[in-house]
């Protein structure tokens, strides 16, 4: 090369060998249902809260599409084509013609069948990293309308934040949610089916004409003005009878909660996790304590809410 000749230099892009993401648990601070559409689904009015309680799906290069899972109740979730993390991927591969394999690894915080949307969250974190590993290259819009297909609740833990739901769920608006609010989740060992709650909410409403579901006002206000009192005072959901009637422990976790002084409390989506809004972080830390001595709650955590959704992060080894 003659002496002062300009010097190319080429980068050779490759795609990761592992690639890791995160998405969060949610609340419903508000779930109205009304009656079975001809999908065979309920049509729902929702505000979604995502909060400070995560699992991580490791994606890394494989042959074949598998899964395995830990953490807490892993023995609970499927480990084949049935786990939404496998079809998360699977359908992120047939959509966009990948002709890849990978190997997830999910680490699960978030309990298992809870109401608070650990599978969906699963789906999500697995569409994000997949995308990321094959470098298949789609806009969040697009990862978002393959969510829908998953879950109904798949959409929001990719958005995160504080969201209205409507249709199935799946339909989001970003609510204008200002603040950071104090929960305590009390979570417990046993799940509860979600198509089992539907269906005693079904039966205890036999005979019931059911309105439109809509987000009330009120909830909405007081998101915009960041007040855990005003918030608490709000909270709904329409699926708390029913959780209640099939885990009657529920309703004596709301009693210590009100005994205690929360903001508010309610049952999470399906249940049976309860979810207590505290006035500060002082108060959350006491509500902890006891939801912890009172005995009738497996894990007792406090996060926060709103947080981001799902979002690539370094894995944590071992």
């Amino acid at each position: 090369m003659p002496v002062g000749a300009p010097v190319h230099r080429v980068t050779i892009m490759t795609a990761p060998a592992e690639v890791c993401a995160r998405a969060p648990a949610k609340i419903n601070l508000e779930l109205r249902v009304g009656g079975l559409r001809a999908d065979g689904h309920h049509e729902l009015a929702t505000v979604y809260q995502a909060v400070s309680l995560f699992d991580d799906v490791i994606a890394t290069e494989a042959d074949e599409v598998s899964v395995t899972v830990d953490g807490v109740h892993a023995e609970g979730v499927p480990q084949d084509e049935t786990n939404l993390a496998v079809r998360a991927a699977l359908l992120l591969a047939r959509r966009t013609g990948v002709d890849a394999g990978v190997r997830l690894r999910v680490r699960k915080a978030i309990p298992v069948a809870a109401g608070m949307g650990g599978g969906s969250a699963d789906a999500a974190a697995a569409l994000l990293a997949c995308d990321t590993l094959w470098r298949a290259g789609l806009s969040r819009e697009a990862l978002v309308e393959l969510a829908a297909e998953l879950g109904s609740d798949v959409p929001f833990a990719l958005h995160g934040g504080t969201a209205v739901g409507t249709g199935r769920g799946e339909r989001l608006t970003p609510a204008l949610a200002r603040g950071e609010y104090h929960w305590v989740v009390a979570l417990s060992d046993h799940g509860l089916s979600t198509p089992a709650v539907y269906a005693e909410l079904d039966r205890l409403r036999t005979g019931r004409v059911l309105a439109e579901p809509r987000v009330a006002d009120r909830l909405m206000q007081a998101l915009r003005s960041a007040d855990p009192i005003a918030l608490g005072a709000t909270l709904h959901n329409d699926m708390q009878p029913a959780a209640c009637s099939l885990a009657p422990d529920l309703e004596r976790l709301l009693e210590v909660g009100r005994d205690y002084g929360a903001a508010g409390g309610l049952v999470s989506g399906s249940g049976p996790t309860v979810a207590l809004l505290a006035r500060d972080a002082e108060q959350a830390l006491d509500l902890a304590v006891a939801l912890t001595s009172s005995g009738l709650a497996a894990d007792v955590r406090r996060v926060l809410g709103p947080v981001s959704g799902a979002r690539l992060v370094e894995p944590v080894r071992g």
